[in-house]
């Protein structure tokens, strides 16, 4: 008779309170409730998409805070880049009418970023840190921003915009009268 197989000690992943959260929250946004008589799971991801703009928006916030828990948390750059394209993929593609909402029940992106992030802990490469990718993140989101902002004020003041006394001079000289 053999012995009964002792138990195995919890990963560092799941030792870590943390890292539990995320767990939780991505089963809560990914696979939280089943419907009933089937094994399809789905989540409020899917849900929220189903309001336009502001549900979207709220599940790529709730990817973006778990992704930047995982980041604090050992995730390397590379593991990183593979976290934001599947948040990329989630989110363009869930922003498309229905056919986002048909794609939200079947991607999962934070449950593939957590099944990532278990991976490189397994493979015992967690020590490192995406702190400097998320700084680039960071610092390449607010040059964007602060171009965009340029933009607007240039065109608020009516330089490098095509101005509406211009457009209509140039439709005057092609459009018959009747059409303006």
């Amino acid at each position: 008779m053999r012995p009964p197989n002792p138990p195995t000690p919890p990963s560092a992943f799941d030792a870590d309170e943390r890292l539990r959260w995320v767990v939780h929250i991505s089963r809560l946004m990914d696979s939280q409730f089943r419907l009933p008589g089937t094994r399809f799971r789905f989540g409020l991801d899917p849900l929220l998409g189903l309001i336009p703009i502001v549900g979207d928006l709220s599940s790529t916030a709730v990817s973006v805070a778990l992704l930047l828990t995982m980041l604090r948390h050992g995730a390397s750059g590379a593991v990183a880049v593979r976290m934001v394209l599947n948040i990329l993929v989630d989110s363009l593609v869930g922003a498309i009418p229905l056919v986002g909402n048909i794609f939200d029940f079947a991607y999962k992106s934070n449950e593939r970023n957590v099944a990532l992030l278990r991976r490189h802990y397994a493979e015992g490469r967690h020590m490192g840190s995406g702190k400097g990718l998320l700084l680039v993140i960071v610092l390449v989101l607010l040059v964007a921003l602060g171009l965009l902002a340029w933009a607007a004020w240039r065109c608020s003041i009516g330089r490098g915009c095509t101005s509406r006394a211009s457009l209509r001079s140039a439709r005057s000289s092609t459009w018959p009268d009747k059409y303006l």
